[in-house]
Formats: C-alpha cells, sequence, structure tokens
C-alpha cells in the first residue's frame, strides 16, 4: 500500500496552522474543480486527493493519528523496512485510544450512513481512518454532523449590476474572495434582470469540494431604451413636415444608427419595428430580439407673426 503525504498534497508545512490548511484547500479544490477543467483527465484525480487530504488534516483526531502514523513510517523506512512488509494491523482503525471504540465500518455500513455517491477515498485513507466515516461508532448527533461534514459546499449568490449596454455587448467583473483569491468572471451577452451566471467551485468550501457561486444580475434602468424581454422601444422624435410629407430619419439603436423611412402623413404614436436591432438572445448571442420606434411629432417651436398666419391660412385651406 501506498503512503500518502496529505500535507504535501496540500502544499502546507506539518506544522500549519487550521487556518492555512484551509486556505491551501480552498485554493487548490477551485483550481482542480472537475467542472472548471472538463478537458483535463487529471483534474478529477486531483480534486480527489486534494478533499482526502483536507479530510484528514482538517479533523484533529485524524491528523493526530496520521502525525504519529508518519513518524513511525518514516523511522520503518530509515531502518530498511519494505512497504509490502509493513505491519498495518497496528494502525487499521481498532483498538481503544481516549476511551473510544474504534472499528472497520464496511462500505454497506457506510452508505446506509451517510448515502452512497461519495466514493473516491483511497486504500489508505480506508486502512487508517476505518473506510471514509472515519471509522468509529457514533452516536446519531455524531453521525447527522459527520453527514453534513461530508457534503458539497453550499452554493452562494453574488449580486451583479450592470448597463444595458453591458448586457448588450457582455462583461466581465473582477471578484475578490476572503481569502485574497481573485477571478475574472464573464458575464455573456444577453443577460437580463434576474439571470444568474454560475461559476463553478467558487462557493462555500465543503469535504466534497466547494460550491458553487452565482451571480444574480440586475441590469439598470436606461434612460432611452425600455427593455421588453429580448426587445427593445424608443421614442423616436420626427419633426413637423417630415411626417406630415415624408422623409427620413436617423434611429441611434444601442450599437449604431440606422436610418427610418417615414411614410407622408405619419401620426404620433405610429411603432415602427426594426427587426433584429434588439438585445442579443442569451446563450445564442448571434440572434437577436427587435427594436420598436414609436413616433413622437415635434411641432414647430418659436414661429413669427407671419409664419404663424401662414400656417393659420393652411389650416383654412384644409378641410376638418
Amino acid at each position: 500500500m501506498q503512503y500518502r503525504d496529505y500535507y504535501q498534497i496540500l502544499g502546507v508545512d506539518k506544522r500549519a496552522s487550521q487556518d492555512d490548511i484551509k486556505k491551501a484547500y480552498r485554493k487548490l479544490a477551485r483550481k482542480f474543480h472537475p467542472d472548471v477543467n472538463p478537458d483535463d483527465p487529471n483534474a478529477e484525480e486531483k480534486f480527489k486527493d486534494i478533499n482526502e487530504a483536507y479530510q484528514v488534516l482538517s479533523d484533529e483526531d485524524k491528523r493526530h493519528k496520521y502525525d504519529r502514523f508518519g513518524s513511525q513510517w518514516k523511522q520503518y523506512q530509515q531502518n530498511g523496512g519494505r512497504a509490502e512488509d509493513f505491519d498495518w494491523s497496528q494502525w487499521a482503525a481498532q483498538g481503544q485510544r481516549g476511551g473510544t471504540q474504534y472499528r472497520s465500518v464496511s462500505q454497506e455500513e457506510f452508505e446506509q450512513m451517510f448515502g452512497g455517491g461519495l466514493g473516491g477515498f483511497s486504500d489508505f485513507f480506508e486502512t487508517l481512518f476505518g473506510g471514509m466515516a472515519g471509522g468509529r461508532t457514533a452516536p446519531r448527533t455524531t453521525t447527522r454532523a459527520r453527514r453534513q461534514e461530508l457534503r458539497r459546499g453550499q452554493d452562494l449568490q453574488h449580486p451583479v449590476e450592470i448597463s444595458l449596454e453591458e448586457a448588450f455587448r457582455g462583461t466581465t467583473r473582477l471578484l475578490t474572495f476572503e481569502d485574497g483569491h481573485r477571478i475574472e468572471a464573464s458575464i455573456p451577452p444577453g443577460v437580463k434582470t434576474g439571470s444568474k451566471i454560475r461559476l463553478s467551485g467558487q462557493g462555500a468550501d465543503g469535504a466534497q469540494g466547494p460550491g458553487d457561486l452565482f451571480l444574480k444580475i440586475k441590469v439598470r434602468s436606461h434612460p432611452k431604451f425600455t427593455r421588453d424581454g429580448d426587445d427593445l422601444k424608443i421614442s423616436q422624435p420626427v419633426n413637423f413636415f417630415t411626417a406630415l410629407l415624408g422623409g427620413e430619419v436617423t434611429v441611434v439603436t444601442i450599437d449604431k444608427e440606422v436610418k427610418l423611412t417615414i411614410p407622408p402623413e405619419t401620426d404620433s404614436g405610429k411603432t415602427f419595428r426594426l427587426q433584429g436591432l434588439g438585445m442579443p438572445i442569451l446563450n445564442q448571442p448571434e440572434k437577436h430580439g427587435d427594436l420598436y420606434a414609436t413616433i413622437e411629432i415635434q411641432v414647430p417651436k418659436n414661429l413669427t407673426d407671419d409664419q404663424k398666419n401662414k400656417f393659420k391660412d393652411l389650416q383654412k385651406a384644409i378641410p376638418q
């Protein structure tokens, strides 16, 4: 059986504090989380090793036993002993220590107590600690606590506010964690208020790895555009003469300018649909909603008396 150096796996000194061990674990667990490394075939095994090391070094009883075993193992090797000849029986999670009876726990017993799907511990761990459960008979309260300990870390949420322009183009946010860990989170085009962006392995710690962090998006209101799903709405000013006689106006969309043809005698309040000029569709950025431009006729102001008289003559000439 192969000896496992849990301190080396976490990259910490044997005198490391529990805080140092926790920080090292969080950093490595995030780095090697399988969801973060889908193309790395070695990430899952590395992730299991990290979790196993943390299981031992974060538990005072396990760490104490592991340190005592490590000293004897080192002495045994220095005296020329072979690994295959080592007597494991004295360490195999049995006997008396501190008044607590230790015994081996079978895989079936463990799954009944804690549920299945938590495999991945090495033979070294199971031999030394009596299986994945830690190898001791525990009262109901301790069993419940261990079930909590073996769960995956809690998922967390973090609010992020962005502008409509950022929601249109996509953006990033730099997040800093309590342990100094920093990541640049990508926010894709098309997000809406209420959208959640999942960052794998960036949540709370757990014995089976950290949970996920969800960025909860809020898109700020815009002074010009109103959003309706993937569509945008805008009030488009048109001067009196263009509305009366027809012509072209420039519509400023969220990322460019386009020309809109106004037919003669267009009423105020008429809405034109500009296809594909709305927001990108989330996870389909090549597709867009539409832009709806509602005409707002602007009447001439600051007219001279002569100009007003001409409009009066025109009013008389046009039947009401």
